[in-house]
């Protein structure tokens, strides 16, 4: 069964998790064309973590009103997943967010390990996240 279901399996993917601020970009088919459309918003589930029926959800706020997509972490109508942020969660299911609002709805941003060494040898958060951000020659 494997040896069957290996050819529909994606070599290239990034490492999803629940609290991970997302842009899906997904291919749409309108008639006899087809273009990219962007989905950004805030992962709350994985499920069925590297099998071929895997799949992640996205939530959106457009205008007040909560949008959830589920998307197949496998169909070819996915062109492209970037992680955006990363969030600092202890949950692995975060359907608490679609009762919260305001700041209880907010999820903090984890620290990469290149800028937790720049706050150890001395520097604040802000100058640890400015130079990570900053190309070198230009400071």
């Amino acid at each position: 069964m494997q040896t069957f279901l290996k050819p529909y399996l994606k070599e290239s993917l990034p490492d999803l998790r629940p609290g991970d601020t997302v842009r899906v970009h997904q291919k749409i088919q309108e008639g006899d064309k087809e273009r990219i459309q962007v989905f950004e918003g805030l992962v709350i589930a994985r499920k069925h973590h590297k099998e071929v029926g895997a799949t992640f959800t996205v939530r959106k706020v457009i205008s007040g009103v909560g949008v959830e997509k589920i998307f197949p972490l496998h169909s070819p109508k996915i062109e492209k997943i970037e992680i955006l942020r990363r969030g600092k969660v202890r949950r692995a299911k975060l359907y608490y967010l679609r009762k919260a609002k305001g700041k209880k709805s907010k999820i903090k941003e984890t620290i990469d390990n290149s800028t937790q060494t720049d706050i150890k040898e001395g520097k604040n958060l802000e100058e640890a996240l400015r130079s990570e951000k900053l190309p070198e020659n230009s400071q």
